[in-house]
Formats: C-alpha cells, sequence, structure tokens
C-alpha cells in the first residue's frame, strides 16, 4: 500500500488546504486514539507545538479526535519536538504528538507522531493510522462517561530545560562564554535561551519574538545570515541556530562562518570515540552527507554508515545495529544516549562541552575536514513527475559517468514538498557544478 498521507516526517502540508485542515487533523487524533487504546488503564496523549498561527486550528481539532475516543490530553503548548517526545516517554504517555512544519515557513503545518517509547512510528504503523483515517470510526467512540479530558501541563517547560541541561558534563559551567542562539521565532523562544544562561553563559538570543507568521521568517538554522551578522555584531564566541520545532542545528564560529551539521556530527562523534562512549564504531548520516566527513571518520577507524534521506531511518538504523549517534548534513543529530530523536539543543551542547573543555576558538574546534565541492538545487515540479522521464534518466547517467567514480550524483523526491533535489559531489568543482546544472536542465524541461 502507498502512503497518501505521511511523508518522511508526519503528515505535512499547506495550512487549511488538504491534508492539512481541521477535519483531517480530527481524524487524525481520532485513528491514532483508537489504534493506541489498549488496556483498561486511563490513556493519555501529550501534544505539542511550534509558533505558527494555524496550531491553533490544528490542535483542537486533534483534541477532539482524541478525547471522542476516550484518551485524555496534555497540552503543553510551543515545545520543541524532542521535549514532546522526551515527555511522551517519561510521562508514560501512549501517544505524542507535534505540530509542527519544522523549518517551512508559517504556512505550513505538519503533524508528527511518537509511540509510547518516544520514537517516531514505523512505517506499518503509519499505514494502519491511514487506513484508519480513511474509514468510519464513528461505532468506536466511548460512551459519554468516558470521553477523555484536555488538560494544560503547567511545568512541561521546566522539564525540558532540566532534561537538556542534564546531557551536559556535570564538572562544566558556560561562564565566559558569550553565545547568540537564534530560536527561529519557533518552538524553543523560551527554552533554549533559559537552558544556556542557566550554565553560565552570556546569551544573546535572537528570533525569540513569534507572531504566528515570523517562524525561520530570515531566522533560524536554514536563514543563517541573521546568526552571522549578530555573531559579528557583539563579537560573541559561537552562534547557535534552531529551526522552527528545533530539532536541527547549525552553528556559526566566532567568525560568523557557518558549520553544517557534518562537521558537527563529525566532531561529536570523534570526542565520545576518544572518551571511550562511541558505540557502533561510527555515525549513521544518510546519503547527503559529505564523502569529506566520510574520508575524515576513516582516517580515525570509524565507519560511516549511510541511510535514506529522513531522520526516522538514521534512527531506525541506529537502533538496528547499535550506534548512538547518527544525523542529517541539514542538522538533525540523534544523541541516542540522551534522546530518541534529533535534539538542536542538546547536540549544542555536547559541542559546547568540547570548546568548553579545550579552550579553543570555535573554528578550531568544530572545523575538522575540508568537504568535497558539493552541490544541491531544487527543482519545483507540477503534474508531471520528472523523475519518470527517459530524458532525466540519460541525463543522471550521463552525470554520473562523467564524475567516473570521482564523486556521485544523487537525485530524489522532496518528503515534505514538491521537489526534486539534484545533488553532486566530487573533487572537481567546476565538473560538479556543470553536471547538477545538466540535470536541472533536464528536469525543468519536463516540469
Amino acid at each position: 500500500m502507498t502512503r497518501k498521507l505521511f511523508g518522511t516526517d508526519g503528515i505535512r502540508g499547506t495550512a487549511n488546504i488538504y491534508p492539512m485542515t481541521a477535519e483531517i487533523a480530527m481524524k487524525v487524533g481520532m485513528a491514532a486514539g483508537h489504534y493506541f487504546v489498549r488496556g483498561t488503564h486511563r490513556h493519555r496523549v501529550v501534544i505539542g507545538k511550534d509558533t505558527r498561527l494555524s496550531g491553533y486550528m490544528i490542535e483542537p481539532a486533534l483534541v477532539s479526535g482524541f478525547v471522542a475516543m476516550g484518551m485524555d490530553v496534555l497540552l503543553v503548548g510551543p515545545m520543541p519536538t524532542p521535549a514532546v517526545a522526551m515527555l511522551t516517554h517519561s510521562m508514560r504517555c501512549d501517544l505524542g504528538v507535534m505540530i509542527s512544519a519544522s523549518h517551512n515557513p508559517f504556512g505550513d503545518n505538519g503533524i508528527k507522531l511518537f509511540g509510547p517509547d518516544g520514537y517516531k512510528l514505523p512505517d506499518n504503523v503509519e499505514l494502519k493510522l491511514e487506513e484508519l483515517i480513511e474509514s468510519d470510526l464513528s461505532s468506536q467512540f466511548v460512551s459519554p462517561e468516558k470521553l477523555g479530558r484536555a488538560t494544560r501541563l503547567e511545568d512541561a517547560s521546566g522539564r525540558y530545560v532540566e532534561f537538556a541541561k542534564k546531557t551536559f558534563p556535570e564538572d562544566l559551567r558556560l561562564d565566559g562564554l558569550k553565545i547568540v542562539v537564534d530560536c527561529a521565532n519557533g518552538a524553543a523562544y523560551k527554552v533554549a535561551p533559559a537552558v544556556l544562561w542557566e550554565l553560565g553563559a552570556e546569551v544573546i538570543p535572537v528570533g525569540v519574538t513569534p507572531n504566528g507568521f515570523n517562524i525561520n521568517k530570515d531566522c533560524g538554522s536554514t536563514a543563517t545570515d541573521t546568526l552571522s551578522q549578530q555573531v559579528v555584531t557583539h563579537k560573541a564566541d559561537i552562534g547557535i541556530a534552531l529551526d522552527g520545532d528545533a530539532d536541527r542545528l547549525i552553528i556559526c564560529d566566532e567568525n560568523g562562518d557557518v558549520i553544517d551539521g557534518d562537521q558537527i556530527m563529525g566532531l561529536v562523534t570523534t570526542h565520545l570515540h576518544k572518551r571511550g562512549l562511541l558505540k557502533g564504531g561510527g555515525l549513521v548520516a544518510t546519503v547527503m552527507s559529505n564523502m569529506g566527513l566520510e574520508k575524515y571518520l576513516e582516517d580515525q577507524g570509524l565507519t560511516l554508515q549511510r541511510t535514506q534521506v529522513g531522520d526516522r531511518y538514521v534512527v531506525e538504523r541506529m537502533r538496528a545495529d547499535g550506534f548512538n549517534i547518527g544525523g542529517e548534513q541539514s542538522g538533525h543529530i540523534v544523541l541516542g544516549d540522551y534522546a530518541t530523536t534529533g535534539d538542536g539543543l542538546v547536540a549544542a551542547l555536547q559541542v559546547l562541552a568540547v570548546i568548553v573543555e579545550r579552550g579553543q576558538p570555535t573554528s578550531q574546534v568544530c572545523r575538522l575536514f575540508d568537504p568535497f565541492p558539493q552541490i544541491l538545487k531544487n527543482v519545483r515540479y507540477g503534474n508531471t513527475f520528472p523523475l519518470d522521464e527517459e530524458s532525466v534518466q540519460q541525463a543522471i547517467e550521463e552525470g554520473e559517468g562523467r564524475l567516473n567514480g570521482a564523486g556521485r550524483v544523487l537525485i530524489r523526491k522532496s518528503g515534505t514538498e514538491p521537489l526534486i533535489r539534484v545533488m553532486a559531489e566530487g573533487q572537481d568543482p567546476a565538473l560538479v557544478e556543470e553536471v547538477v546544472d545538466d540535470i536541472v536542465a533536464a528536469v525543468v524541461e519536463v516540469s
């Protein structure tokens, strides 16, 4: 069965347009409520959201669906995705829900689901939920006396702040460090500055005035110019950029230069290895990670296992093969000893711990390897799916042939938008650019 609603990271779309409507949200609540109500105990679901205006539409619709199936709802308000996952597990809830479209603009929204263990749902469960969403569940409604209740968990942010701080070494402090933290006007706008301040840092907060419309707008991990400028202006030691739901991290060094997820993963992986804490003998990353990272890890005697794009697939490989670190070049960093999903703030704390221990500038600590020249371009398409076209496949084959084993081509469909992502990397930057441009041209021609 082909999935119709769920993509690589839950259900996502433009707010108030199918599938991101109040009607579908209510049906998701009903379907998930029905599926996860097992046993005679009082069932609970925790629901968090980011700061998008449409969260006020999606949240009550979900609540209605869950309550109709007899589930009690704990509302935590704006809260990072990893906080929802953590609370789901720690509070013994039967399900967790995050309302967010991550790094997308305010007009989009999404629904991410977590099982009782705090992990994102596997494909087979999502498929079953789609079947239930399309079915008539009215016969499963509970009787009036068994309806659920919705209450607000007032201390949710405090619980997450304490959780995050405990991932930072107890014998270290952030005293003397000036940190710019860009919260993307999103879910971490309160908790991230609080954690850094409580650990002793001088904090310059950016992107902490959400208004429902400005999430990820010219700020956050996908628009790092603001972060870079603030780091330079304030003469900060480091800049930390989160995205709208705070599950990814990008860093700027003291010069305002961007450090991506590959460098961060390389740093944390080798640091764990030196302390004897690395599990699995290396790192799990996706096909998007740079070949420079792979070579750097090989030089350290470590391995890089690749998965398809999506942090949920990274986590699945980590759990299957016993790794305790994985992630994506875009900044999703999953630290299995602490969290069940990507956590931008917790990942930042691990980087800060290395900087404090070494007493060196961020630029020296976090730049471990020279990445291979890599170019990624996105092409939006219409009704025709370009990768089904013979001319596009021919362009891809020709590009791979031109790189001749000294690089690679990766073409994939976005799991959240109608985009074809065209990526190539290799040792010759001019050749890499030509290969990408030729494939992009072929895709545009048939789109």
